[in-house]
Formats: structure tokens, sequence, C-alpha cells
């Protein structure tokens, strides 16, 4: 299989694009600088210069869409969330005009499980949107690769959870408190948090890529979401450290603002699809996946 990813430099464009080869499989690396991942040949696009150039797609089976700004990275005003939200819905639009003018037959778009909002109940993927900001970006996000159904393009949206990786943004910010023996739970820390790791992620839409009867939303996340909590002291023990001083919600919300909803929310997600469909995860264990990494 041909397979071109867009944000292939990123965390789970580069584990994935090393997936695929180490399988036989060929990868085009597409991202803003053009770098190239392991030995795929790396494709430069900016999408707001208009399109993916189609002739890159030439005898691409399908196109795995990763890309977006870190929704982390400081407060949200006005500003930063509208570059939150164009930096997926311009870059996805791209690749499917793109994938049209190919005839490019799959799209997996990165999506993310702030679809759902906050909540204790579990949801599967037929819950509905959130009314709040990440909920609308989800939705926007998911709008544009759905206009690739019009076209006879299979368009599967990866509600992406909690990505355990070295790597990994969210997971590198807790580790320098824990390494201080300063890590704990955070605002309470009764939050859920719907996890997944990384070889999860890459396994899955691996999985999706030779099950062309699947399409819609796919929540990439583990079988068993933990509250943050558990989550604490999971990582305290995968590096050795106590897990026992909180960090007070009030703090967050006074220095993050809105987006201080990425730590001190949550939500109970299941992966109906992939379950049904007969995925198996490598990784089903909160404990086993962090001392993947990090033990």
């Amino acid at each position: 299989m041909k397979v071109a990813i867009v944000g292939a430099t990123g965390m789970i464009g580069r584990r994935l694009t090393s997936r695929l080869l180490a399988q036989g499989d060929q990868v085009i690396a597409v991202s803003r600088g053009g770098a190239g991942v392991a030995d795929a040949p790396g494709v430069a696009w900016n999408p707001a210069t208009g399109p993916l150039d189609p002739s890159v797609l030439a005898g691409v089976d399908a196109v795995v869409n990763l890309a977006g700004a870190s929704i982390g990275n400081g407060r949200w005003n006005a500003a930063r969330k509208q570059e939150i939200i164009e930096s997926r819905t311009v870059t996805t639009s791209g690749v499917v005009e793109a994938m049209r003018a190919a005839g490019t037959g799959t799209l997996i778009n990165a999506s993310a499980v702030g679809f759902y909002g906050n909540g204790e109940m579990p949801v599967d993927e037929t819950a509905p949107a959130a009314d709040d900001f990440l909920g609308a970006t989800c939705v926007a996000w998911e709008a544009a690769a759905n206009a690739g159904t019009a076209h006879g393009i299979r368009v599967v949206m990866l509600r992406t959870g909690v990505v355990i990786a070295r790597e990994s943004e969210v997971i590198r910010r807790q580790l320098v408190p824990f390494k201080l023996g300063l890590g704990g739970p955070v605002g309470g820390g009764r939050q859920w948090w719907s996890w997944v790791h990384i070889d999860d992620v890459t396994g899955l839409i691996t999985f999706l890529l030779g099950h062309p009867e699947i399409s819609g939303p796919v929540n990439a996340v583990a079988p068993a979401p933990v509250r943050q909590r558990d989550f604490a002291r999971a990582l305290g023990r995968a590096i050795g450290r106590p897990a026992v001083l909180p960090t007070p919600g009030l703090a967050l919300k006074i220095m993050m603002g809105e987006s201080s909803v990425i730590a001190l929310g949550g939500q109970q997600v299941v992966p109906r699809v992939a379950r049904d469909a007969g995925y198996a995860f490598a990784f089903p264990d909160i404990d086993a996946a962090l001392g993947a990494e990090f033990a």
C-alpha cells in the first residue's frame, strides 16, 4: 500500500511512518518543512498557499491527515482559537481537494475526544458533540473531512484521547513536577482521562487502512479510561516517584484561562467501533502503557 501522511514529522506521524515502512508499505511524508521521515521521501506543503498538489498523490491508496496546531500552547485568546481551528479545517479541505483531483480513495483524518465535552457517563461514537470550543472545533474539522464523501472518498475520523508517548507534550509537562517529587492529581483528579498508547494509535490506523468497510468516527482510546488521579499514580509508579501533591484547579484556571479545560476536564470514552471490528489493543492497561514508555 502507498500512503501519504500529512503531518508526518509530528509525534504520531513519525511513529506511523516507521510502522508502515517496517511492514513493507510505501510512505510519502508531507509537512510544512518537507523533511523526509526515516526512509520516506518528504514533500513540502503550506496549506495557507492552497490545496495540496494532486500530483503528490499519484498512485497513493490512502491519506492519513494528522496536521493541526497544538491546543496546549498558551491561553486561548481569539487569535489563538482561530489558529487552532484553521490549522485543522484549512489543511483538511486542502487534502480533500487534492484527493478528489487525484482520485485517492481513503482518508483517515485526525480528530479528538474533545468532540464529546466533559462528562461522567461512558460515551461512544454515537454521542453528540459538545457545545463548547473543543466540541465546535472537532465538528468543523470533521465536516471538512466529510466533504470528501461527496467525491466517493472513504472518510474515517480518528477521535484520539490523551496519547501516552515519550514525545507527548501532555505527559512531558507532568514529568517535570514528578521528577522533583511534586507530582500528583490535578484539580482534584476526579475527571476522566481517556488515554491511548501511541502504539495503539498507529496500530489502529494501520488496522483501519486494511478494513475498507469501516468509515465515520472511530474512537482511538484504550478500553479502560481512568480518573486523572489514577493516571497520576500510575505515572508515579512508572518513573518511581510519589504522586501525592495535588495541583489546585483554581491555580490552573488563573494561569491558563479557558484552556485549563484540557487538564481539568475529561470524558469517559469507549472504543466501540474498534472493539466491534476486532482490533486487539496492545496496551489495554494504564500501568503497562506508561511502563512501556517511561519505566
